[in-house]
């Protein structure tokens, strides 16, 4: 018997720009302080990967629409093993849209939270990824300012990613940071001082002393100084002036002294550079060739017989969200009736113009196919083991394309 063809016409223009359209919504799997994500597959290339998405008017409320477009001019330059890279942007009336890798082997806070133990050898090597990460980061002359373990994504395999350039900054030779950015118990003594006017700035030093943090906290459960979030600016600079960080004797020496480095509260004795991190004596035996070409199997693989998030995600976005994305077909229709009906734009319709003039698309996919039309291996794809997880656990209503 001959193939059955179906003649129903695709919901998406091909051959035009990538936006909404061209992707099969799956599952949510997280949320940030500006927007969403969920799990996405392209329909023409079967792709998958993460999509997030932030709600203009939220932004604009919230005053973070700067933030994002920061992010996505930032994310356009970058590629390296050990980021979240960034494929395809674009925009609709009511959200902006980064597409990105898809990393299913959770954050290092889930698996914290899990009570998962990191020996040693995994934290190594999360260290040498991390600190190519940064290394890479400073070539770029970027600033991630916000490197804690909730923005450390596992792979499949365990290798770890970099991810969230909402608050991350270009530094220009010669010149410093100044505002007080990033999630305070994991924020550098020096960026407290320069909130105090004690010193006029900050360099990339920040993210190494955040790197040091996360990595304590991975091996210890704990992080190394008592700040939270509502910790008083004052009540921070007395702990960083009163307490000293204790290391458990348990710990090699090799990894006590790099900690001991990245935790130095004075910048210019600090290890800040990844040139400086190949020469510790913890680093002796690394391949770093193989670390770079990610050829280093990780000692701790995330579970594969489930997504590695919190499960609450996906019944927000059915249950409590105001505006789901499988309805969003029929609201934009209707908001862009009432749009053409004012006579007058408000400040906040005057907002979303310019928000849609400066929100500029993106094609990763695109480049690559220019760049290197032979290489098939750019376009991310799933083991079948990872498409099996996510079909168990998807909702079908949330394909927008049967709404």
């Amino acid at each position: 018997m001959g193939a059955i063809q179906s003649n129903r016409k695709p919901s998406y223009d091909a051959n035009g720009e990538v936006d909404f359209d061209h992707f099969q919504i799956l599952r949510a799997i997280g949320k940030g302080a500006f927007g969403k994500v969920c799990i996405v597959q392209k329909k023409d290339t079967k792709a998958m990967y993460a999509m997030k998405y932030m709600n203009k008017y939220a932004c604009i409320k919230k005053d973070a629409v700067r933030n994002v477009l920061r992010e996505l001019e930032i994310l356009k330059f970058l590629e390296h093993p050990f980021l979240v890279n960034l494929w395809f942007a674009f925009q609709d009336e009511e959200d902006m849209f980064m597409v990105v890798d898809l990393l299913l082997g959770g954050d290092i806070r889930y698996h914290l939270q899990q009570v998962t133990k990191f020996d040693e050898p995994r934290v190594k090597l999360y260290l040498c990824e991390l600190g190519s990460a940064l290394g890479y980061l400073r070539s770029k002359k970027i600033i991630h300012r916000d490197l804690k373990p909730d923005n450390l994504l596992l792979d499949e395999k365990g290798h770890v990613h970099l991810t969230d350039f909402n608050i991350a900054t270009i530094l220009e030779d010669g010149k410093l940071a100044t505002s007080m950015s990033g999630t305070k118990p994991y924020m550098a003594p020096e960026i407290f001082a320069t909130a105090c006017e004690d010193i006029p700035g900050y360099s990339f030093g920040v993210d190494w002393w955040s790197l040091g943090v996360c990595i304590y906290e991975i091996l210890r459960s704990k992080r190394p100084y008592e700040i939270h979030a509502n910790t008083g600016l004052s009540e921070v600079r007395q702990i960083f002036a009163s307490e000293s960080v204790h290391y458990p004797t348990t710990w090699s020496r090799e990894m006590m002294h790099v900690l001991h480095r990245l935790l130095q509260q004075d910048p210019k004795k600090r290890l800040n550079s990844i040139d400086a991190l190949k020469q510790e004596s913890l680093m002796a035996d690394v391949d770093w060739e193989s670390v770079e070409t990610v050829n280093v199997q990780p000692g701790f693989v995330p579970s594969k017989d489930h997504l590695n998030c919190d499960p609450t995600y996906e019944l927000e976005e059915m249950i409590i969200e105001a505006k789901p994305l499988h309805k969003k077909k029929k609201r934009l229709k209707k908001l862009s009736s009432r749009i053409e009906s004012q006579e007058e734009m408000d400040p906040v319709q005057i907002c979303l113009e310019e928000i849609k003039k400066d929100f500029k698309l993106y094609n990763r996919e695109k480049s690559l196919l220019n760049r290197r039309p032979t290489k098939a291996t750019c376009t991310p794809s799933l083991t079948e083991n990872n498409e099996a997880k996510i079909a168990e656990t998807t909702i079908t209503d949330l394909d927008v394309t049967q709404s």
